[in-house]
């Protein structure tokens, strides 16, 4: 029989119109629009002067660490079992010895004022909210006490750098004891500043200075300069000022003699949980932990120092059947949603630092752009799981995950 076909009725249609009211609120309007991490560095791009995104965004030389990082979780093949019950899934972990709602740690990262006017301020707030802890970077643009002040509550973690000074960093570590912080992230891969050749091209200086391009740019991103232009001036956590570029800071600062006793000598100034970021080899990871290191973190820097460094996620499941009995193993680089983390977890890791993912959102929306993308990597950790038949995050194991081959 031919389909018999008539004119719809406003009746037969008036059920079908969804007439949305406007999002006045441009913030809002990018963040309901924003469903992946992905869609939030979309949405960073086009907000932020490309000086700014770029220093984000960018990694070292050409970038090959950087790709192999992620192309390994795209390599990352789950074993799903069926007919189990996943009604509730339950995301929660221990992160040293302190409950966390999911395996996740918002790490340090410099100059964060430039990504948005409140900086690490909109960060805590949001990683209190969130309920998962928050590292305050050396080169960070807040202070060690108005970070604590700002979240009273939160999980606060502080990232140290080494200096030529350590008159000077073990200054920093006594202010970070005073404010209570509970962990020291030792950085320990940047002996030298990496070829971060975007900041090159773009000329990017600490702040960002008004030469003729940045003055063209204004036209372009005139809410980004309004904020910076109107706010406080950059200060840093650990200093009150710097002009210049961020490889010359590095070199005028951080200390390319640093060596094993040196991690003693922090071991000895400092009381918390001491955790030794930038492990890049299996008998690196067993030193550190014989030096009292309480966690290390499997990590290249997100490729920003070594170009073609190691891949963190394929070098964590030696790292973990070597030392991951007596210490705790974070992992960075490359996690960019909650199956990268379900993924980690599965291989050992403890828990997973992010730090792109969550600058995308601050340039995208502030502290409700931080909000987004934890909220969004926390649906896609429920759902995979929930696919895989795991009902707790901390069930997982190296049984339901597995590396394809290159």
């Amino acid at each position: 029989m031919p389909v018999r076909r008539q004119l719809p009725r406003y009746s037969d249609l008036r059920p079908l119109v969804r007439v949305r009211p406007p999002r006045l609120d441009p913030v809002r309007r990018r963040l309901e629009s924003s469903f992946t991490v992905a869609d939030l560095r979309e949405a960073a791009r086009k907000r932020a002067p490309r000086a700014v995104f770029d220093y984000v965004d960018g990694a070292a030389e050409q970038e090959i660490g950087l790709r192999r990082a992620r192309d390994a979780f795209s390599r990352v093949e789950f074993s799903p079992r069926v007919l189990r019950d996943v009604g509730s899934i339950d995301t929660s972990t221990t992160i040293l010895g302190e409950s966390a709602s999911m395996p996740v740690i918002l790490g340090p990262t410099g100059f964060t004022r430039m990504a948005h006017h409140e900086g690490e301020r909109a960060v805590v707030r949001a990683a209190e909210s969130a309920g998962v802890p928050y590292a305050l970077s050396t080169m960070g643009t807040t202070s060690i006490e108005e970070f604590r002040d700002e979240a009273p509550l939160a999980r606060h973690w502080f990232q140290l750098y080494l200096w030529r000074d350590r008159d000077a960093s073990g200054e920093l570590v006594e202010r970070a004891r005073k404010a209570g912080f509970d962990t020291l992230v030792l950085t320990v891969d940047t002996p030298v500043p990496g070829a971060r050749l975007r900041d090159n091209h773009n000329g990017l200086t600490i702040p960002p200075s008004l030469t003729t391009r940045t003055l063209l740019d204004m036209a372009r991103h005139p809410a980004w300069w309004a904020n910076l232009l109107t706010s406080e001036p950059l200060t840093f956590a650990s200093l009150s000022s710097w002009n210049g570029t961020v490889a010359d800071l590095v070199t005028h600062m951080f200390d390319p003699t640093a060596v094993a006793r040196d991690v003693t000598w922090l071991r000895e100034q400092w009381p918390g949980h001491l955790v030794v970021k930038g492990i890049q080899h299996v008998d690196d990871a067993k030193a550190v932990v014989d030096l009292g290191a309480d966690g290390i973190v499997v990590s290249n820097h997100g490729g920003r120092q070594l170009d073609r460094a190691p891949v963190p996620l394929e070098i964590l499941p030696d790292v973990v059947a070597a030392v991951g009995d007596r210490t705790n193993v974070f992992l960075d680089t490359g996690v960019m949603s909650g199956a990268d983390v379900v993924a980690a977890k599965a291989f050992g890791a403890k828990a997973v630092v992010l730090g792109r993912a969550y600058m995308y959102g601050l340039m995208a929306g502030g502290e409700a752009g931080v909000t987004r993308m934890l909220d969004i990597v926390r649906a896609e950790m429920t759902r995979t799981l929930a696919l895989m038949g795991v009902e707790r995050m901390d069930d997982l194991d190296p049984s339901r995950v597995r590396l394809r081959p290159v």
